[in-house]
């Protein structure tokens, strides 16, 4: 049977809360409820829901780009706010998958979870969605899903989320969600 997932990305209190390492802040924020509720409208339709987290080491290398963020068991690097309460409330049922890239799928099991599921599209929400969002979409698409990106559901700290949403477009025929 065919299923679609969603896939929540790096919705961190260092990428999302006032006071986070690498935060997108208010844009961010505005998009929790949103995540929270279309999160609740997949599972009750019995739809894969899963959960990447930015991991890293507190020495990455990734740190000589970015500041240092979502270092493993940190504060900054649980899920914010209302997110936290949702995944501590139905973690039986959501995938937590870690990542130390900007594109879910490279290097993780989650193409192949998802092809055990029986999953054909993916849908993206989270930040940035210049960066992770974006990767993480062409690394669904070179795994052979289709794609759509929620427009409501994504946030980053540059101009260029409209841009890179135009791309996805362009680049792997994405599905963009108003």
């Amino acid at each position: 049977m065919a299923r679609e997932a969603l896939l929540i990305v790096d919705m961190s209190n260092d990428f999302v809360a006032d006071d986070g390492t690498l935060t997108v802040g208010k844009p961010a924020q505005e998009v929790v409820t949103y995540v929270v509720d279309l999160a609740n409208e997949f599972l009750a339709a019995d739809k894969v829901v899963v959960v990447s987290m930015d991991a890293h080491q507190p020495n990455d290398p990734h740190f000589d780009i970015w500041p240092a963020h979502n270092v493993i068991d940190t504060p900054g690097q649980a899920l914010y706010g209302e997110l936290e309460d949702w995944y501590q409330a139905n973690k039986n049922q959501v995938l937590y998958v870690p990542k130390t890239n900007y594109n879910a799928f490279f290097k993780t099991n989650l193409a192949d979870t998802f092809r055990q599921a029986g999953v054909e599209k993916v849908h993206v929400v989270g930040v940035t969605t210049d960066i992770c969002d974006f990767l993480t979409v062409a690394g669904a698409d070179a795994e052979g899903f289709q794609t759509a990106i929620h427009k409501r559901g994504v946030a980053t700290f540059t101009d260029l989320g409209e841009t890179m949403m135009q791309h996805m477009v362009r680049c792997f025929q994405t599905e963009v969600i108003e």
